[in-house]
């Protein structure tokens, strides 16, 4: 970026945390209305950003400040704190049934003008950051991988990454920021230790994905406010506002948190198509496994139209997704842990956790585990009703409820549910957009009335 500004320099994330946060309270907060839902929703995605910073904070300084322990354990539970305040705002958004019209300060143009700009900026960082040394860890594995195949050893990826498509693992997150007084990175392992070429591929293709994952979603949003909210300063509002939060700048190069969010931004931006919406979510599901537990939801919200074409397109993305762990495995073996990595067949481990779970009892990971899976399935009754805006708050619900027992820094994954939250707070009355209404009977069914009727 200096090569191309002029003497540029990146905003410290505690700096930036400010700024935008004063920018959100300038844009959306309702002065003539103090007392508002959405002044309440602004503090709450506020009040995410201390746990952010102090989470970074203890991971930069590990190993080198005596109580980056005890900061880590503080920013976890900071956070955890506020998804269960974002929580239980999201389980009793069906009861909103009144949803004001609150514009935004600023018109739809400039919003435009200031999300276009952040999210040069955004991605900008993401094409000139560079990885440390901890970011570097999935190429190292993937080099080790060459290691195994000649030495026998097998390595278990499923323990180190959790479940998911291990693919998706190997790609390094490229920082974007790092904290004021953060320890300086160590030097880059030798070419004995990590092979040059590979890791420039892992790099590239790393930038690549996280780039087109934050386009989609930005994308995606402002799409979903122009054709679902038909007010497209609603999408453009809740896009923005997704680029001036301090995690998205904290996490831009991160792959493994923006891609899943960007297959669920679009899932329902295609939810008038049972078979393309299906295709999402089966490919989120393949891919980081927690959205699986989406599934009873949108085929609960598919029941009365949608259900065949939705199920069919989960299935068809699941098992191209099996075939290319097939092609890519080795052998049968590693296909097959691969395979139960990726649909998280495992018992709950108690081992090597990250996050808020490495300072509590592993035990307690169990009933929140129970409770989560009875949270997931409650859905397919609960609300009764379902619209495009039950699916908005309950998917963004879920994916809040998979923070408090993931095992591996579980917490920090907002964009998996923040594309979602936002979107809900944005959101107009959506009662009338319900799968009768709005979605096709489909072209078989229209073909057989057809025929019938001639």
């Amino acid at each position: 970026m200096p090569e191309i500004l002029f003497h540029y320099e990146r905003v410290n994330p505690t700096s930036w945390a400010y700024l935008s946060s004063l920018l959100m309270l300038a844009l959306y907060f309702k002065f003539n209305r103090v007392f508002s839902v959405r002044n309440l929703d602004l503090f709450l995605l506020i009040l995410l950003a201390p746990g952010l910073l102090l989470v970074q904070w203890s991971w930069e300084n590990k190993g080198v400040a005596e109580n980056a322990f005890q900061i880590e354990y503080l920013g976890f539970l900071w956070l955890l704190t506020v998804e269960l305040l974002l929580l239980t705002r999201l389980l009793i958004d069906n009861a909103m049934v009144r949803r004001p019209l609150l514009d935004p300060n600023l018109n739809a143009a400039g919003l435009l003008f200031m999300g276009s700009s952040l999210l040069f900026f955004l991605m900008a960082n993401v094409v000139t950051g560079e990885p440390n040394m901890e970011d570097l860890l999935p190429a190292r594995q993937t080099e080790e991988v060459r290691i195994e195949e000649t030495t026998g050893e097998e390595q278990d990826s499923f323990a180190t990454d959790g479940p998911g498509f291990f693919l998706l693992y190997r790609l390094p997150r490229i920082s974007t920021q790092t904290l004021i007084g953060a320890t300086p990175q160590a030097e880059l392992p030798t070419t004995k230790e990590l092979d040059r070429r590979e890791r420039i591929i892992q790099e590239a293709t790393a930038r690549f994905m996280a780039i087109l994952s934050h386009v989609l979603i930005v994308v995606g949003m402002v799409l979903i406010g122009y054709l679902h909210f038909e007010n497209i300063t609603m999408g453009i509002s809740a896009a923005t506002t997704y680029l001036l939060l301090p995690y998205t700048a904290l996490w831009t190069g991160s792959v493994e948190h923006a891609m899943p969010a960007a297959l669920l931004v679009w899932a329902v931006v295609l939810y008038r198509r049972p078979l393309i919406a299906g295709m999402m979510i089966g490919l989120a599901s393949g891919t980081i496994y927690y959205p699986a537990f989406l599934i009873p939801l949108w085929c609960s919200f598919y029941w009365n139209r949608g259900i065949k074409r939705f199920v069919t397109g989960v299935v068809l993305m699941i098992g191209i997704l099996v075939l290319t762990l097939a092609f890519t495995a080795t052998d049968t073996q590693r296909f097959l842990d691969h395979l139960l990595q990726m649909f998280g067949l495992r018992l709950p481990t108690t081992a090597n956790l990250q996050g808020i779970w490495r300072f509590w009892n592993p035990v307690f990971r169990y009933p929140v585990l129970a409770a989560f899976v009875a949270l997931s399935f409650s859905f397919t009754i609960w609300p009764f009703h379902k619209s495009l805006a039950t699916l908005l708050s309950c998917s963004a619900a879920i994916m809040v409820g998979a923070q408090f027992w993931h095992a591996y820094d579980g917490g920090v994954f907002i964009a998996w549910f923040l594309p979602l939250l936002l979107l809900t707070i944005f959101r107009p009355n959506l009662e009338d957009c319900t799968a009768l209404i709005k979605i096709s009977e489909g072209w078989w069914k229209e073909r057989q009335r057809a025929k019938g009727g001639t």
